[in-house]
């Protein structure tokens, strides 16, 4: 694999710490949601930004 330069780890950082933190606040408004069709959404953006979290990870 080609080698990741400085500015492509800060933009790897970058994106994983934005996946990680909509990962906690959609799984936050999903415990807090009443309706369940609220709540499943909520679950499921907070399972999406967990794959991006991990399919990202994988260039480190």
């Amino acid at each position: 694999m080609k080698e990741i330069s400085i500015l492509d780890l800060q933009n790897l950082r970058h994106l994983i710490g934005g996946f990680e933190t909509s990962h906690c606040k959609m799984t936050d408004y999903a415990n807090q949601a009443q309706d369940p069709q609220v709540k499943q959404m909520f679950q499921d953006a907070a399972n999406c930004a967990m794959q991006h979290k991990q399919e990202l990870m994988k260039f480190l």
